[in-house]
C-alpha cells in the first residue's frame, strides 16, 4: 500500500486540502451567519421585540417556565418577611404611576423595560440599550473598566459588560430601592443590594436569546433565574419615544387607589 510523504510539499500540499475539506463542514454547523462587528464579536445591533407590537397579531409574551413546567416568578422567591411587606402593596404603589423605571422589565426583557421593545447600538467599545418609555437608556462599557462604586444609585443601575466568546455579558448594580421588577401593578418591589447578570446570544442574525439571574439577599431567598427569552428583531431600526408625565397618570392613580 502506497503512502503519502508529508516530507514531500506535494503532499503536504494535497494533505492540507483533504483535511480543509474535513472540517470546514463541522464549523460552518458552528458558526451561524449572524452579523459581526470590526473586532468580530457578534454584532447586536437593532430593535429587538417579541414578534409585535403590544395587542397586534405578532405579539408574544414568551412566558418562561422552569424544567418542572410551573412559572418561575421573582414573587415566588421572596423571604417571610419580604411576602409579609408585599401584602401591604397594591397597584395604586407602582412607582411606574410616577414615571418611574422598572429595575428590570414588565416582560422579564430588561432591554424593554416598561415598554414591549427595545434597541441596541453595538460598537466595540460601548453597548447603548435604548428603551421606548420615559427617555430610557443605558451606557454599557466593554473596555474592561469597573463599575462606577462613586456614582449615586440610579433606577436602572450601572452596567458594565465583557464578552465570553460570542455571548455578551452584563452585570449591573447600584441601584435604588424604590423602583419595582416589573409594572402595571403587579407588586415587585426589590432592594438597593439588588445585582442583575445577563448574557445575550445571538442565534442567528434576526434571533437573540437573553439569559438573566438576579441575584438580591435582602428580599430573596434565592436568585432568580429568570426563564430564557427569546426576541427577533424588527422590521424597522428607530423607536416612537413614549413619554410620561405624573399628571397624566393622576386619573389610573385615583383609580388603582379606589379600587376601579
Amino acid at each position: 500500500m502506497s503512502r503519502i510523504h508529508l516530507n514531500n510539499p506535494w503532499s503536504r500540499l494535497v494533505a492540507g486540502a483533504l483535511l480543509a475539506c474535513l472540517l470546514v463542514p463541522a464549523f460552518a454547523q458552528d458558526s451561524p451567519n449572524i452579523p459581526r462587528m470590526a473586532d468580530g464579536k457578534p454584532d447586536l445591533t437593532g430593535v429587538w421585540w417579541t414578534g409585535g407590537d403590544l395587542g397586534s397579531d405578532g405579539y408574544r409574551s414568551t412566558p418562561g417556565t422552569d424544567q418542572g413546567g410551573q412559572y418561575n416568578l421573582y414573587t415566588d422567591l421572596y423571604t417571610p418577611a419580604a411576602r409579609a411587606h408585599m401584602e401591604t402593596l397594591t397597584d395604586k404603589h407602582d412607582p411606574t404611576l410616577n414615571c418611574k423605571p422598572t429595575a428590570f422589565g414588565t416582560l422579564s426583557v430588561r432591554l424593554f423595560d416598561v415598554g414591549t421593545l427595545g434597541q441596541i447600538i453595538a460598537t466595540p467599545q460601548m453597548m447603548v440599550f435604548l428603551q421606548e418609555t420615559f427617555h430610557g437608556y443605558q451606557l454599557i462599557p466593554t473596555d474592561g473598566r469597573a463599575h462606577r462604586d462613586y456614582l449615586p444609585a440610579s433606577y436602572r443601575g450601572d452596567a458594565v459588560g465583557h464578552w465570553e466568546g460570542d455571548t455578551f455579558v452584563v452585570e449591573t448594580k447600584n441601584f435604588t430601592g424604590d423602583t419595582w421588577i416589573f409594572a402595571e401593578g403587579r407588586v415587585s418591589f426589590h432592594s438597593d443590594q439588588m445585582r442583575v447578570v445577563e448574557r445575550y446570544n445571538m442565534v442567528d442574525a434576526n434571533t437573540l436569546t437573553i439569559d438573566a439571574t438576579v441575584y438580591d439577599p435582602e428580599v430573596l431567598s434565592q436568585p432568580w433565574v429568570v426563564p430564557t427569552k427569546t426576541v427577533i428583531k424588527a422590521p424597522f431600526d428607530q423607536l416612537l419615544p413614549l413619554d410620561c408625565a405624573s399628571t397624566e397618570t393622576a386619573e389610573l392613580m385615583s383609580n388603582a387607589q379606589s379600587g376601579n
